[in-house]
């Protein structure tokens, strides 16, 4: 499948994965600017996406951003729909108390992970079918063995 990707920007970076059997591909800033403690921001990438129909996209933070510098996405995963054409923008959040985060042009903000839809028909039914899970929310399978201990 041939993604279309269409520059906004002139020095706009395009996708690309870091290695060839990545999941991702990376996003990158369009624009410098910094993100105080505890603050968000809308980081645009100047770029803008052709997906093709049966085809969305999910916009996920980057481990490393996350981990050195607690860099993640407000509305992660962010949902890119197959008929959008606008720019795609990253809503960064910086969760460190104290140092600011700066973002510069080409940085790598983001992953853009395609996904493919399946066309679902919403039918309405009086039981479901059993399951070995059941009804059982938050936290049923409980810990993993010698976890905490």
């Amino acid at each position: 499948m041939d993604l279309a990707v269409k520059r906004l920007r002139p020095d706009a970076c395009l996708p690309e994965r870091a290695y060839a059997d990545d999941a991702a591909f990376d996003l990158c800033a369009a624009v410098e600017l910094v993100i105080a403690p505890q603050e968000r921001a809308v980081v645009p990438t100047g770029i803008a996406l052709g997906l093709p129909a049966g085809v969305a996209a999910l916009t996920l933070p980057r481990s490393g951003l996350a981990a050195r510098h607690g860099i993640t996405i407000v509305n992660a995963p962010g949902l890119i729909d197959p008929g959008y054409r606008g720019e795609i923008q990253i809503v960064l959040l910086n969760t460190d108390r104290l140092a600011d985060f700066a973002v510069h042009v080409g940085d790598r903000i983001a992953q853009l992970l395609l996904i493919d839809l399946l066309d679902a028909t919403v039918v309405e039914v009086d039981e479901l079918d059993d399951t070995p899970r059941g009804t059982r929310g938050f936290g049923s399978s409980g810990l993993a063995p010698n976890v905490g201990t």
